[in-house]
């Protein structure tokens, strides 16, 4: 027997440098998430994509603005013109005193540069292979096997081009608003008009999903989408040529003429995109009596988790910068009065936003935990019937971890709470554009003191930074720390599993490899007239679901699957209704000749049963061949020290289950089962073993 393991936790991480930069893209991960978890209703899917795709095309320009925010409106616009701001900062004052239209040209690099690094980074190849294509007869038709097959590098090329060009529009948006502030002359209007061909382009390509969608290259549209980049490539430096020769004098203002209208219009954009989005998901929900509640909305809660971080993250760049240039100024009052409105009113939306989820997550917490403690107990009476008085402590224990893992379930409905606050929150920044400062609206209209409310706004942008910086030491303790590393994986995994199909910018596919590679391997060793027991835990088990649907009927019935804790009933079916349904479950199942077996511990927050919860002792036999996949295992082992041990065996949770007896005995038994359907017999020359 030959014992093979393979291991994909390197591919979608790297150097520190890769997986901090992962971490500040973490909207852009969230944003393509969101597209995969669309319902399984094809009369929206359509719909879904385009609405996915255009708040992914949002999130960019609010990056853009953001950096235009620190680099043309606070540096070039309003330090460079100060000099109170200048004196003492000799990296500064070589712009100070130079006329606005060469400032703003020479600063507008900044931005320009954000873009340029973003489009090098999304470059990076989410495979270097030839990979391995099954004949297309032979491969399952359901959606979740497509993961590896298609190649997804024609969309990805689509879709990057189609955000380099809306972003250098964006930022060449920013420059002729500040321009036309006194009057627009015929060529800042007629820039101002290529420039918005060149969005709605960009929007109606997003709009179009058959035609962006389609897998292989078509060079006529990847045509389109190239010279889209490269109009807006050349605009863009044709406009800061125009802003840097225009003789016309320049509008005299506190701020960059503009940037704040644009900034709210950008939010005003995101808010209907979201209410849209929402709409036709509660419109196409499943409506039977057994459906599962709030299934499909993981798309709307995706991606309005995905615009809130981006607002929090694009707000507190500007305000951290601003502070730093004001020296003189608190940053309570800084954050409340000295920038556009409409940040201010985004920061104030992100800390209402959480302090109300926190406010309802409270009592579902407490109101949920008698049920689940009483759940539990009910486990632990079935489990460890007559344990010793002494034994009373760590039963508790026990309780106390069912009970946790039980939680699982409720975070989908917060999560849907999330995002209706979000929505909210981001609606409000319209605001901005009434030049309405939230310290003043809540104390004329909720009577409220205007002073708790700046505190309020000082406290929630410190509490994005520490969000930020805690987001940082995450992923420098995930790239150098394994146990850490275990649990930041595990939401990882989730984001990188799926390919860039909503934001090109995205953290790169590694199912598109790994896919492949497991289904080579598999193929190989079959055909050499090897038998294979698959082995899969936790994200392992999709990976082994998506590659088994990939397999030929000769190469699959020379397979078993063991799987261990495995969230493709619990949470898959659940987040992607659109990929993860009974169907594909029975079809892998029938696909290995039900030689599988599931097993799953009541201790696990992640995974679960597959088929059935049944908690007999022995498997069950009768019925349909599904009832047979799932086993539980009692966790702990016992609530009492073994034979030869001083403390009880610990909680394994979603630990991997390799070392435990009864995994070696349902590894055996697949074994076994497999030799009987290929009609062999043990004996010393016993098949290699895929792991």
């Amino acid at each position: 027997m030959t014992v093979e393991a393979y291991r994909w936790a390197d591919l979608p991480s790297g150097t520190v440098v890769r997986t901090l930069s992962l971490v500040f893209l973490l909207p852009f991960m969230l944003a393509n998430l969101a597209i995969w978890m669309r319902p399984a209703n094809p009369g929206s899917d359509a719909t879904v994509r385009s609405l996915c795709r255009l708040l992914a095309l949002s999130i960019t320009a609010l990056y853009v603005l953001a950096f235009a925010g620190v680099a043309l409106d606070l540096v070039a616009w309003k330090c460079m013109g100060s000099a109170d701001c200048l004196a003492g900062r000799t990296w500064l004052s070589w712009l100070g005193g130079r006329p606005v239209g060469l400032r703003l040209a020479v600063l507008a690099v900044v931005p320009a540069l954000a873009i340029g690094l973003l489009w090098r980074a999304s470059t990076r190849p989410g495979k270097m292979f030839d990979a391995f294509r099954a004949p297309a007869g032979e491969v399952s038709e359901h959606r979740l096997s497509g993961i590896g097959q298609w190649d997804a590098g024609p969309l990805v090329g689509r879709l990057r081009s189609i955000h380099v060009g809306a972003a250098f529009a964006t930022l060449d948006v920013t420059l002729l608003a500040a321009r036309a502030a006194r009057g627009a002359s015929a060529s800042t209007v007629a820039l101002a008009v290529v420039t918005g061909t060149v969005l709605a382009t960009c929007v109606v390509l997003l709009c179009i999903p058959p035609l962006i969608d389609r897998a292989a290259s078509n060079h006529r549209l990847d045509r389109i989408t190239r010279t889209v980049r490269t109009v807006a490539v050349a605009l863009t430096i044709g406009v800061t040529v125009h802003v840097l020769a225009s003789p016309a004098p320049w509008h005299e203002g506190s701020g960059l003429p503009g940037y704040g209208a644009i900034l709210t219009s950008l939010f005003v954009a995101q808010t209907a995109l979201l209410a849209s989005l929402g709409a036709v998901l509660l419109w196409g929900r499943d409506r039977r009596r057994d459906a599962i509640p709030l299934l499909g909305l993981g798309a709307l809660v995706m991606a309005a988790s995905a615009v809130s971080l981006a607002v929090a993250v694009s707000a507190e760049l500007v305000y951290r910068v601003a502070d730093f240039l004001d020296r003189d100024a608190p940053t309570g009052e800084g954050l409340a009065s000295g920038l556009p409105p409409a940040l201010t009113w985004a920061i104030f939306g992100f800390f209402r936003t959480v302090l109300f989820t926190l406010v309802v997550a409270v009592p579902v917490i407490l109101i949920s935990r008698r049920r689940r403690l009483r759940a539990a107990a009910a486990v632990v009476a079935c489990d460890y019937p007559g344990r010793p008085p002494g034994a009373e402590a760590r039963l508790r224990q026990v309780r106390k971890a069912i009970a946790r893992a039980r939680f699982t379930e409720r975070l989908i409905p917060l999560g849907v709470v999330y995002a209706c606050l979000a929505g909210i929150g981001t609606a409000t920044t319209t605001l901005g554009l009434l030049e309405l400062l939230p310290s003043e609206s809540v104390q004329r209209y909720a009577r409220l003191p205007g002073d708790l409310i700046t505190f309020s706004i000082a406290f929630g942008s410190w509490g994005i930074a520490a969000i930020i910086l805690g987001l940082i030491i995450g992923g420098i303790f995930a790239y150098r720390t394994v146990e850490f590393r275990r649990h930041v994986g595990v939401l990882w995994d989730l984001g990188t599993f799926w390919p860039r199909a909503a934001h090109p910018f995205a953290p790169p596919c590694y199912a598109e490899r790994a896919v492949p590679e497991l289904t080579r391997r598999i193929t190989y060793l079959v055909g050499r007239g090897n038998l294979v027991l698959l082995t899969a835990h936790s994200h392992g088990s999709v990976l082994a679901a998506a590659t088994v649907l990939q397999l030929p009927p000769q190469v699959s019935s020379g397979v078993a699957l063991l799987t261990h804790g495995s969230p493709l009933s619990r949470l898959y079916a659940r987040l992607f209704p659109a990929f993860v349904d009974d169907e594909v479950l029975h079809e892998i199942g029938a696909r290995v000749g039900w030689r599988w077996v599931n097993l799953w511990r009541d201790t696990d927050s992640i995974g679960g049963w597959i088929f059935s919860a049944h908690r007999r002792a022995a498997p069950v036999t009768a019925g349909q061949p599904a009832a047979t996949v799932d086993r539980r295992l009692r966790d702990p082992a016992d609530v009492v020290p073994l034979p030869g041990d001083s403390v009880p065996p610990p909680i394994q949770g979603h630990r991997p289950r390799a070392s435990d007896r009864r995994y070696a005995e349902a590894a055996r038994e697949l074994i076994e089962r497999l030799r009987q359907s290929m009609g062999s017999r043990p004996g010393p020359s016993d098949p290699p073993t895929g792991q």
